[in-house]
């Protein structure tokens, strides 16, 4: 039996990338409720703007840089330019006096997370035989999460040591970010035979020419994310279940644990199976979430229904990349991706706004049914859908 082709030295040096800019960010996103409420004193209806408008608007970086990437054919330079903006944007956090200069800072982080998805999952489907992407995308979201899993730790420990001065580890916690855009600008290589076909398409032709069955799992792609609404609900949800404001982070700790654990083995079981099996094991798994959170749970109903919502994180991101890149032709793989990463920010941004306003006029439990039916309307689209057929590498 011939042995698989080994990971790619590119895919491993993006995975701890993102692992550092994601243990810087994610310190920042434990904090930043009460950073806006307690020391900025502002009101929580501030946070909610905040971040609504910074994340719509990466919502459209992610689809410029994509298709830019691919008419220059280039993917590090615009890597690059997303891990150092987010990275410039960390000193802005302990600087900001107020809710103009907090906007600020949130935006700059989050227009360079949206520049660099969609040409980093291009590089990594450029780089890696069609055999092993599943193992691919699988290991780069998997040590992306390992930063997600250690920055509420990280943060609660630097909160203690430095007695709560929240600005302080604002400072600390951009040393991660640095070190994430140094590794990249010094590791990286852009793939040679990028250089040797640069030819410039006209930039609105590539969006017309991503091809249909691309453009079907992308309409599947945004239903499903109206019904995954942002992780901090079920920070809320453990309160309601009984943590305390100080320990409600460890809902996302354990949300994350169950992500980090099960990311890459979906990702390598995807190279021996069909992805759309797992996708669809993925999408019951937050049906089965929903319906257990949806309940008046204590401590142990909260375990259970925040692992497996972490777990259908598992058997999604990835496997949803990895489908991209098999749909997608090379010439607009970046594209493609940046139109995926796209559709999921409208859609997880409309979740949220949604889920907030059913919370607030109907509390958590209809929050989450809703997305359990949204998230049970998207697997009988998924089913219905054409088989996949993998693109050649």
């Amino acid at each position: 039996m011939t042995a698989r082709p080994a990971i790619p030295r590119t895919v491993w040096i993006l995975g701890f990338v993102s692992l550092l800019m994601d243990l810087s960010s994610e310190i920042y996103h434990a904090l930043l409720p009460a950073f806006v409420t307690v020391t900025l004193a502002l009101p929580v209806v501030a946070l909610g703007a905040i971040d609504g408008i910074a994340e719509a608007t990466a919502s459209f970086a992610k689809l410029v840089s994509g298709r830019l990437s691919d008419r220059q054919q280039r993917r590090k330079p615009w890597i690059l330019a997303g891990y150092g903006l987010a990275a410039m944007s960390k000193p802005l956090f302990p600087l900001a006096a107020g809710a103009a200069e907090l906007m600020g800072a949130r935006f700059a982080d989050r227009v360079g997370k949206g520049i660099r998805g969609g040409p980093r999952d291009a590089m990594i489907a450029d780089e890696t035989p069609a055999e092993i992407r599943g193992r691919a995308f699988g290991l780069r979201q998997s040590l992306d999460t390992v930063g997600a899993l250690m920055a509420p730790l990280v943060a609660i420990g630097l909160m203690a040591l430095l007695l709560g001065d929240i600005r302080a580890v604002f400072w600390i916690a951009a040393i991660p970010a640095v070190l994430s855009v140094s590794l990249a600008w010094l590791a990286l290589r852009e793939p040679e035979r990028h250089v040797a076909e640069s030819n410039p398409q006209p930039f609105f032709s590539g969006f017309r020419d991503i091809d249909r069955p691309t453009r079907r799992l992308l309409a599947v792609v945004f239903l499903f994310t109206l019904a995954r609404f942002s992780e901090g609900f079920l920070i809320l949800k453990g309160m309601d279940a009984g943590l305390s404001p100080t320990l409600s982070p460890l809902a996302l700790v354990i949300f994350n644990l169950a992500f980090m654990t099960l990311a890459y083995p979906a990702g390598s079981l995807s190279d021996r199976m069909r992805p759309r099996s797992i996708l669809l094991t993925g999408m019951a798994m937050l049906v089965a979430a929903d319906l257990v959170l949806a309940q008046d749970v204590g401590i142990g109903g909260l375990v259970i229904g925040v692992s497996l919502w972490g777990a259908h994180m598992a058997l999604t991101q990835g496997i949803f990349a990895r489908m991209i890149a098999d749909s997608a032709p090379a010439h607009l793989r970046a594209t493609s991706f940046g139109a995926f990463h796209f559709v999921s920010g409208i859609g997880t941004l409309l979740a949220s706004v949604g889920a907030g306003f059913l919370w607030d006029r109907d509390g958590s439990q209809a929050t989450f049914l809703a997305g359990a039916g949204i998230a049970a309307v998207a697997m009988a689209m998924l089913s219905l859908l054409p088989d996949e057929r993998s693109a050649s590498a």
